[in-house]
């Protein structure tokens, strides 16, 4: 990811973005040939010549001090991520020399924060990275996201990317990724309600994570995938949108459990870097807490036991759908 064309694009995706009336600038009634700002406008509200601009627009960051930019976030209106990602940017940017682009160790879990996942019994909690790989996961983490860690699609990229490497279900090295399950699955649209929304949000994660590591090999193949078979990820990334995902609501169609409406929180880990904690729970007294319980429940239980789901459904010996409950990932599954 060149980073000059990286700035680029950004600032110009940004100016795009703010009309003159929202930056409270007079437009005589004129037209105009270009969408949002233009660039004297941006230098004129940035306190900064129309050169000096230009020039960062064209990628020249090297150097400019970190209250130019503050003052250019402003005039653009920039939000907390694409502030944070701007400074990135310039920071990479800075660097003393660029590196050459490796593929980082795998992200190992600490003992104690898988300790603290197993003792999470009645909320779903997952460990993720920056490029949206599962690291581990709880037993009702595992669970709910079944239909993840199961996905062919994991599988297949693998043995698209590395031909030489064996792949498949039981390959220790291969992470459940999350964007690569959205944008290459058919069935993440039905796992996932609002999957459009889910993928707009998981692209700007990427974008923000490709900020802070450029360098990230591994970030760097996972873009260039899901680029080339995604039309939709491709559209997506092209609109430089970042975002930080802090706590909400996500909606799941599980294929046993059936729907389920979540809160979430996420915590980084701070010994951790790059690791993020994402924990998932019901509303008390809601119908998705009952079938959280029963989701539950129904991990806990030995494979060859029949159990009847909330909706009717069975589960039998020998179809444990979609996959059978283990507790961490971290290459492989424990049963």
């Amino acid at each position: 990811m060149d980073r000059r064309d990286e700035i680029r694009e950004f600032l110009i995706s940004r100016r795009a973005k703010v009309s003159p009336e929202q930056a409270g600038l007079p437009t005589y009634r004129e037209l105009r040939r270009v969408p949002g700002l233009r660039r004297e406008e941006v230098a004129h509200l940035a306190g900064v010549s129309t050169d000096y601009y230009t020039r960062l627009e064209r990628g020249s960051i090297r150097g400019v001090s970190d209250a130019v930019l503050e003052a250019v976030s402003s005039a653009l209106q920039l939000d907390e991520a694409e502030r944070a990602h701007l400074m990135d940017l310039a920071r990479t940017a800075n660097a003393p020399s660029p590196r050459a682009a490796r593929r980082p160790p795998q992200q190992r879990v600490r003992p104690g924060v898988l300790r603290l996942l197993d003792g999470m019994t009645a909320a779903v909690a997952i460990v993720q990275n920056g490029r949206s790989d599962v690291l581990a996961a709880n037993l009702l983490g595992r669970a709910l996201y079944g239909p993840v860690f199961s996905s062919a699609a994991q599988f297949n990229s693998a043995a698209q990317l590395h031909p030489a490497e064996k792949s498949g279900p039981g390959t220790p090295a291969r992470l459940p990724n999350q964007a690569r399950y959205l944008f290459l699955d058919p069935g993440a649209g039905d796992f996932y309600p609002d999957w459009r929304a889910i993928a707009a949000t998981t692209v700007a994660m990427l974008r923000l994570e490709a900020g802070r590591n450029p360098d990230d090999r591994a970030l760097n193949e996972l873009v260039g995938e899901l680029t080339t078979r995604s039309a939709l990820f491709a559209a997506l990334w092209a609109g430089h949108d970042v975002r930080i995902h802090t706590t909400g609501t996500k909606r799941f169609h599980h294929p046993l459990a059936g729907g389920l409406s979540l809160q979430f929180e996420t915590l980084d880990l701070p010994g951790d870097e790059g690791q993020t904690l994402f924990t998932f729970t019901a509303e008390p007294g809601s119908a998705s807490e009952n079938t959280l319980a029963f989701l539950a429940s129904w991990a806990g239980t030995p494979p060859e036991t029949t159990t009847a789901g909330p909706a009717g459904g069975t589960t039998t010996p020998g179809s444990r759908s979609p996959a059978q409950p283990g507790t961490h990932i971290q290459g492989k599954t424990e049963p």
